[in-house]
């Protein structure tokens, strides 16, 4: 026997797939928001700068001598006092990172849900379940996003080796990557506020 195809069942699925679309995007905005303010431990990261810097001075011997005698014991508990400061700074960081980490896989999941919600055939549902965007239009929006933040990720869980830089020069560009994110670029935030516009998140 045939199914009869029932229109108020299509009508509510597209209800679903529009809620969930819409959940989508104010999900992405409070996770850029949670990113942005992780992304403060640049803080962190120049605390850990600082302490390499001032670790290294301390083993200049013009720094640990006095009377013309090394001062083993005060130089000693310097020392041991930097590595300790120096060792909760990078599990701070490290905490940071981590944090990052599970950042992304949220947003990962993000945007397979919206592929998997709105699959309808190659390009997606061509009639816009909102203002004027395809279905297709909002995955790929969603994966741009993802895609840059995921890279940025690649690059901060290289930059949490900051204490293990030698070369004061070196720790310095890997502070500024840390800061100035390269590849979140502007375009993102237009993205995003695109995709908010779209769902309705905020007034044409």
């Amino acid at each position: 026997m045939r199914k009869i195809h029932d229109p108020r069942k299509k009508k509510g699925n597209l209800k679903k797939r529009a809620r969930k679309l819409k959940d989508d995007a104010a999900d992405w905005h409070n996770l850029i928001l949670k990113w942005e303010r992780l992304n403060e431990g640049s803080t962190i990261a120049t605390k850990i700068v600082n302490q390499g810097v001032s670790k290294k001075s301390d083993l200049e011997p013009d720094v640990v001598m006095e009377g013309g005698s090394l001062a083993a014991g005060h130089f000693s508990e310097n020392l041991k006092q930097s590595n300790q400061e120096l060792e909760e700074e990078c599990v701070e960081l490290q905490d940071v990172v981590d944090k990052m980490v599970t950042f992304c896989r949220t947003s990962k999941h993000t945007v397979k849900d919206g592929e998997d919600a709105f699959r309808f055939g190659e390009k997606g549902r061509a009639a816009p379940l909102f203002h004027t965007w395809s279905t297709h239009q909002f995955v790929e929006v969603s994966s741009k996003l993802y895609e840059s933040y995921k890279q940025e990720l690649a690059l901060k869980t290289i930059l949490r080796e900051l204490a293990h830089t030698a070369n004061a020069d070196l720790s310095m560009v890997y502070l500024s990557l840390w800061l100035y994110q390269p590849y979140i670029e502007d375009s993102g935030k237009l993205l995003l506020g695109s995709l908010l516009l779209e769902t309705g998140h905020r007034p044409l």
